[in-house]
């Protein structure tokens, strides 16, 4: 299937013109596996953008938005890193235009955590657009921009295999980002899903994924990198070791449920976190600021990481966040 075959059968089901066995059937026609064309996850991704409900962005301020975020899917069971990689990166100058939902295969989806933090998912439009341009972050709950799965999710429901829909939520951001740092489930994705991001248009992204399958770098081994800016994509490989930070297991940063994750992400903001999750939140962080532009290398990012935390800028991020959202 092409890209322009693909945009007509997604428009169809976007438009709610496919009955349940029509759209199951098409659902089961989209697999998600090795041999999913890239034409077709960008052009579903671009049909399921163009009939969310948009976040009202202020032109000038849209070139500037990120968003930092994963698939899902890796059963590994962490805590919401991307999350709080998110609110670190506002700390440090961001534009954080975050997307995501209740939790699916975790204990805790980012929703869950916002919401255990004090952080309103029920924000009006105009809200979430307002607490963007003041904090420089805003958090968009995807049940609230994309209407259409309300009749689409229970049919994707009843297939126990993955479909496309398990990677189209990151690539369907309602503010339009064109800078992201994604995570997918899947080494064989990165390069797929960073060609998605480039057919969309996309001016800056990262896709990675650790040897162990988790939609995150990983500081417990190598990560796959594919890295889009002006239009080129760069492979390589992401060692932490490289960079000083020290190897651990994986079973070092699991996390729980929402509570026990908003706890990690505030001792990691006040500098009283174990070093593995300070430390994955940090390597994480630095790639996301390299997307965004703001440092130059892996380096920089770090220490500007480092900085945001050490400084107090990271809490002090948080409590704004909670704060601005609480009177919008």
């Amino acid at each position: 299937m092409n890209y322009e075959e693909a945009t007509v059968a997604f428009e169809r089901l976007f438009a709610h013109d496919m009955d349940d066995q029509e759209m199951r059937d098409f659902l089961l026609s989209m697999r998600l596996d090795e041999d999913t064309p890239v034409e077709a996850i960008a052009a579903a991704a671009s049909v399921m953008r163009s009939h969310a409900i948009a976040l009202p962005v202020d032109p000038e301020l849209r070139p500037r938005l990120l968003d930092v975020v994963g698939t899902g899917g890796d059963k590994i069971g962490s805590f919401n890193i991307s999350s709080t990689v998110a609110i670190l990166c506002a700390s440090a100058g961001a534009f954080v235009a975050k997307h995501g939902s209740r939790s699916v295969t975790s204990k805790s989806g980012s929703a869950d955590m916002f919401e255990s933090l004090g952080v309103r998912l029920d924000l009006s439009l105009e809200g979430s657009a307002r607490m963007l341009e003041d904090t420089g972050f805003t958090f968009m709950f995807a049940q609230n921009h994309h209407p259409a799965m309300k009749f689409i999710m229970p049919v994707r429901r009843s297939i126990d295999e993955k479909t496309i829909f398990n990677v189209l939520g990151p690539l369907t951001n309602p503010a339009s980002v064109q800078k992201t740092m994604l995570g997918v489930f899947s080494k064989a994705f990165v390069p797929k899903i960073a060609e998605a991001l480039r057919i969309n248009k996309a001016t800056s992204a990262m896709v990675v994924c650790s040897k162990e399958s988790m939609d995150e770098l990983s500081i417990s081994d190598v990560s796959y990198m594919a890295r889009l800016l002006d239009g080129t994509i760069t492979e390589s490989l992401f060692d932490p070791q490289a960079y000083g930070i020290k190897k651990v297991p994986l079973s070092a940063i699991i996390g729980g449920d929402a509570g026990h994750n908003a706890a990690i992400l505030q001792n990691i903001f006040t500098q009283r976190a174990e070093d593995a999750q300070r430390d994955i939140v940090l390597v994480n962080a630095a790639a996301a600021l390299m997307v965004d532009g703001m440092a130059r290398d892996m380096q920089e990012g770090l220490e500007m990481a480092r900085e945001a935390i050490g400084s107090g800028k990271a809490i002090a991020k948080l409590k704004q966040i909670i704060a601005v959202s609480s009177k919008l």
